[in-house]
């Protein structure tokens, strides 16, 4: 998703609206968006999508704390079977408004990195963060990169991985052992 393309669905925060006390957001996208969603990430399908998020004040900026509840479809690297995923991520972000001046610091100036600190806050330029593109990070990070089935294995298939060792070093660890046996 670029930035010059439209949100696949709408999840927007403003700085300047957003009350003292805090706003919930309930994110669930339409079958459409779904579609979408699914066609970015590369799975099958996407059967349901639904974030929880609330956001309020802090520090300046605005923290975005919820949960990702979502279901996705996608095929299995051993039969290619349909294999469903359930996904159930925490979500907590910090934005802070970027700068409009540039930054320009003087001779010898220092700058303090917390290299120990969890997570940066997330600069955003204007009045508004957008929040779709968290989302969807969130579930990309979520998914399953080699999905299965419970059952599946290589070995169900008739597949035998063999005992030979076919690797670069195979010869070494043959002599390795023979060297081994002539020693005693």
């Amino acid at each position: 998703m670029s930035a010059s393309q439209p949100p696949i669905f709408e999840a927007t925060i403003r700085f300047d609206r957003l009350p003292s006390a805090g706003r919930e957001l309930d994110v669930a996208p339409d079958a459409e968006a779904l579609v979408a969603i699914a066609d970015i990430l590369k799975v099958t399908a996407v059967s349901s999508f639904r974030a929880k998020l609330t956001a309020v004040k802090l520090r300046g900026g605005i923290r975005v704390q919820g949960r990702l509840n979502a279901q996705i479809v996608q095929p299995s690297v051993v039969t290619f079977e349909p294999v469903i995923q359930d996904i159930d991520e925490p979500v907590d972000r910090l934005f802070v408004q970027g700068s409009d001046r540039p930054h320009n610091p003087t001779l010898g100036a220092e700058i303090f990195v917390d290299l120990e600190d969890e997570d940066f806050p997330d600069h955003v330029e204007g009045n508004e963060v957008d929040l779709s593109a968290l989302l969807m990070e969130t579930l990309a990070l979520a998914i399953d990169p080699y999905p299965r089935l419970a059952d599946e294995s290589l070995a169900a298939l008739g597949i035998e991985s063999a005992d030979k060792d076919d690797g670069p070093f195979s010869g070494l660890k043959a002599f390795k052992t023979r060297t081994d046996t002539d020693e005693t």
